[in-house]
């Protein structure tokens, strides 16, 4: 009895499961390098990344508490929260705008420009592994890495309603 020969399956019938496997690896060499606990020990900042996120969304200017809480992916609640901790810590001033008093802005003071260098360069530097791959690895990588990137932005503006299209993001 002849059983019948499976053809030898192609790279493209294993690509979903390839694309898995690479995701599953990436993801956890990423999430295993967070460097959520080392933000915390540097910045005293407490749990969570909400404060950090708020200081590195000020690095390029003052805003007010809606632009911030749209910045950090926060109600405005909770933004009103996290700057009056990091206002408490000296990171931060919050003044009132003149022309419409209900108006809150925020802006970092010198702590608060020191904080997020600190918070800068933690999450600026690559983990070790990373770090130590061979020059040839490391460019690949970053062309792998810079494809994927150009196809999801083509890609999120192929989808992207026409108004977020028209707006520049």
């Amino acid at each position: 009895m002849n059983s019948p020969t499976q053809p030898a399956a192609s790279p493209d019938d294993e690509a979903p499961g390839l694309a898995s496997s690479a995701w599953e690896l990436m993801s956890g060499f990423v999430r295993g390098h967070d460097p959520a606990d080392e933000l915390r020990s540097a910045l005293g900042l407490g749990r969570g990344t909400g404060r950090v996120r708020a200081l590195v969304s000020l690095a390029a200017g003052p805003l007010s508490l809606a632009e911030l809480a749209r910045a950090i992916g926060a109600d405005r609640p909770y933004t009103t929260i996290i700057v009056n901790e990091l206002h408490a810590l000296g990171l931060l001033s919050r003044t009132t705008d003149t022309s419409d008093r209900r108006r809150k802005t925020v802006e970092l003071t010198a702590g608060g420009r020191r904080a997020v260098r600190t918070a800068q360069d933690i999450i600026g530097r690559p983990p070790p592994p990373l770090r130590d791959l061979p020059a040839a690895d490391l460019i690949r990588l970053r062309d792998i890495l810079e494809q994927l990137t150009r196809e999801g932005v083509r890609l999120w503006r192929c989808s992207a309603p026409a108004t977020t299209r028209s707006s520049g993001a």
